[in-house]
């Protein structure tokens, strides 16, 4: 039972109750509840006033002025394009990823691209002392007097260095360290975390600082803390990556002010995240040559059509039931391809090993990837090779038909302008192709798997 004034909070959805749980009846956890004190006056901050007003009244909708919203440039083309444009004056940027993908490297290399251009930066680390973000710096060229770093946790003192310093640009890193002192729980807590990114939502709207805060992600990679800190900020950005791989994908999970089907790719190398111009050519280089199993797709990542090689292996079982695994494409999806090859196409799998792999780390959840899935599966069952100047997309029907895809036209004038000669597409997408997109590339337009298959190999 709780003590007086207090209540248990469950630390990864928010959820509260009056006596200790094992598991929490909101997200389903386990051993999550914690107990923090209740807070006496809730709505009354100690934050200081930088000039929010509460006089507002309600006005027609057609009579709202709309301004056009200026856009900052951050100095990397594909942080840029993941924002949709550029960074928005009084916007909340939260970034989310696993210790040590790049998270710091890249608000740091973003703060010294601003302070370069004369804007006034403030960078606020609450892990790590100004000196380790000087080693970062030399290491990265990050250098610049315009960027100023302070180590702090308080809020209260960052608040008071806002006022002083009025920052175009600021950087939290991160958000669980800083705590507000009038707030009992710990730093890190439901209740510190919440409250200060209201907080802190609240000082870059009211002044109009455009504001990164960096979080820190769970075991299973999602956001730790409270879930309504991904609807308090205005953009949310997740890096993606193996810990083997040096290659980084940055995707939006929520923007107010652009696409969420953009990704930005960079190279993480000795002096910090490089940007990567073209991600298809770095995702098919070094594919092996006269070897069977492999394949090339074509994904849509918003509006940048990107190429990556699928891969396929199929082998003898030695147990009673044979073994399915994917990496980078769903399993589930994996599994009603395979059973679409064998009663629709006539190729048995059903006693074989499978195993599916997308090369360079890409998570592929696009269907137009299934017609090179199944390709690498067909190629590697049949010992055959796919010729290394194909390749295919589209999506793959139970009947085992090869349905049409969005931007099929995008997707073949990609694959000509890296080099392929030969493109095996849906036979519907075909019939709207113009015909300058033909021109130097052979499309090939197909009903069935069989004829994919075909297409492919001769």
């Amino acid at each position: 039972m709780a003590k007086k004034g207090t209540v248990f909070v469950c630390q990864e959805c928010g959820y509260d109750t009056p006596k200790w749980l094992g598991k929490c009846p909101g997200c389903g956890q386990w051993n999550t509840m914690v107990e923090e004190t209740i807070k006496k006056d809730p709505g009354q901050g100690r934050g200081l006033n930088l000039g929010l007003s509460t006089q507002t009244k309600p006005c027609p909708i057609d009579e709202v002025v709309l301004e056009e919203m200026p856009r900052m440039s951050t100095g990397s083309s594909e942080l840029d394009r993941v924002l949709g444009g550029g960074l928005i004056p009084g916007s909340m940027v939260l970034i989310v990823g696993d210790p040590g993908i790049g998270k710091s490297s890249l608000t740091l290399k973003v703060c010294a691209n601003e302070a370069r251009l004369g804007r006034r930066v403030l960078y606020v680390t609450g892990e790590e002392s100004v000196q380790q973000v000087r080693m970062r710096a030399d290491r990265i060229d990050a250098i610049d007097k315009s960027l100023m770093v302070v180590s702090e946790t308080n809020l209260e003192t960052i608040e008071k260095h806002v006022l002083d310093l009025k920052p175009e640009i600021m950087v939290i890193d991160s958000i669980q360290t800083v705590f507000r002192p009038d707030i009992q729980s710990a730093p890190g807590s439901v209740s510190q975390v919440r409250e200060c990114a209201v907080e802190v939502l609240r000082v870059a709207k009211t002044s109009g600082i455009a504001t990164f805060i960096v979080g820190h992600v769970t075991k299973d990679g999602t956001l730790a803390g409270p879930r309504v800190l991904e609807h308090i900020v205005d953009t949310v950005l997740y890096f993606e990556g193996e810990r083997n791989l040096s290659y980084r994908i940055l995707r939006a999970a929520k923007n107010r002010f652009g696409s969420t089907n953009e990704i930005g790719v960079f190279e993480m190398l000795d002096k910090g995240l490089s940007e990567v111009e073209n991600p298809s050519m770095m995702l098919i280089s070094g594919r092996p040559e006269n070897t069977s199993g492999s394949c090339i797709a074509c994904v849509m990542e918003g509006s940048r059509p990107i190429l990556a090689e699928v891969q396929g292996l199929v082998s003898a079982s030695g147990f009673g039931n044979p073994r399915r695994m994917s990496n980078g494409f769903d399993y589930n999806r994996m599994s009603m391809l395979l059973a679409v090859i064998e009663k629709r196409a006539g190729y048995f799998v059903g006693n074989m090993d499978c195993y599916v792999n997308i090369v360079g780390g890409l998570k592929v959840d696009e269907p137009a990837s299934d017609l090179s899935v199944a390709l690498s599966v067909i190629s590697s069952l049949k010992d055959t090779v796919i010729r290394n100047d194909v390749i295919a997309f589209g999506e793959i029907g139970l009947g085992g038909e090869i349905r049409s895809v969005t931007c099929a036209e995008q997707r073949v004038n990609e694959a000509k302008r890296l080099g392929f000669k030969r493109c095996v597409i849906p036979y519907h997408n075909l019939k709207k192709l113009s015909p300058g997109s033909k021109k130097g590339i052979e499309v090939i337009g197909v009903k069935n798997i069989r004829q994919a298959f075909e297409a492919a190999t001769e």
